[in-house]
């Protein structure tokens, strides 16, 4: 059976597991422990970000190249259009995901969890005392901005990323307003980049991945509920619910490195 070493709450990993589930086939997803399972994905992969596709002697780190890997190895329901001009298209858009909504989703994100006390607590996880989330809730955010600067994410950094998300999610409203999918009739590769990076900007509203049932739905205030953007996230909901297999109901069986699958993972390194 494939293996996807991944953090689950990793939106790169959240990208191959929407391949993996479209194309319908079976996988067990490993959670990395971060830090200490890093060294054991080294071990195994040759380099130390998430996700990693084993299947069987065959490694492969890195969306893309598993993107790539899996249209190759099991070409059923393709994901990569063999029309010359499509697929340029489709292979450039899920660069630009990776690129722009991918790593500026993250930024905006952090600015939200640290500005918004309602959002910080809901990626609690769902055993976490009371007493915990309030002291959660109750850290100033200025003090928690002041501790994003020297990470890249001080308030700055945030306001740019999210301007350039918007644009991102204007310019994919536009295109989706003349076709079902963003290379046209039939989903590709661009439409899971974009929908599976989309999930710090705007959390799905099913439980498909293992955070806790308080953060479905939510999102980077201005972009998840902007009615601007409406049009796009009912798309994604809508490719959800057609590709995307809810938690607990086949094709994946979770297992951990450290023995549990419970509960969300650090956010930050893929």
């Amino acid at each position: 059976m494939l293996e996807l070493h991944q953090f689950e709450a990793s939106h790169y990993s959240e990208k191959v597991r929407l391949i993996l589930d479209y194309k319908r086939l079976p996988y067990r997803t490993i959670e990395v422990t971060p830090g200490l399972g890093q060294i054991d994905l080294y071990r195994l992969s040759g380099q130390r970000q998430v996700p990693v596709l084993k299947d069987g002697d065959e490694v492969i780190p890195d969306s893309s190249a598993i993107a790539r890997y899996l249209d190759t190895k099991y070409p059923e329901r393709p994901i990569i259009p063999t029309d010359p001009k499509q697929k340029g298209l489709c292979l450039m858009m899920e660069a630009w995901a990776n690129e722009s909504i991918g790593l500026n989703g993250r930024k905006a994100m952090i600015g939200a969890f640290n500005q918004h006390p309602n959002f910080r607590t809901a990626l609690l996880p769902v055993a976490t005392p009371d007493l915990v989330k309030k002291v959660v809730g109750a850290v100033p955010s200025d003090f928690l901005s002041l501790l994003g600067i020297g990470a890249g994410f001080g308030p700055d950094a945030v306001k740019s990323a999210t301007e350039i998300l918007r644009q991102d999610l204007e310019a994919l409203c536009l295109i989706l307003s003349t076709q079902p999918y963003l290379c046209g009739e039939q989903p590709t590769l661009a439409d899971f980049a974009v929908a599976g990076l989309s999930m710090y900007l705007k959390f799905p509203s099913e439980i498909y991945v293992d955070l806790p049932v308080g953060i479905c739905n939510k999102g980077v205030p201005g972009l998840a509920d902007d009615p601007a953007f409406s049009a796009f996230w009912l798309w994604r909901d809508q490719l959800y619910s057609d590709f995307r297999k809810p938690r607990g109901i086949g094709p994946s069986a979770s297992a951990s490195t450290t023995g549990s699958a419970s509960g969300p993972v650090a956010i930050g390194i893929d």
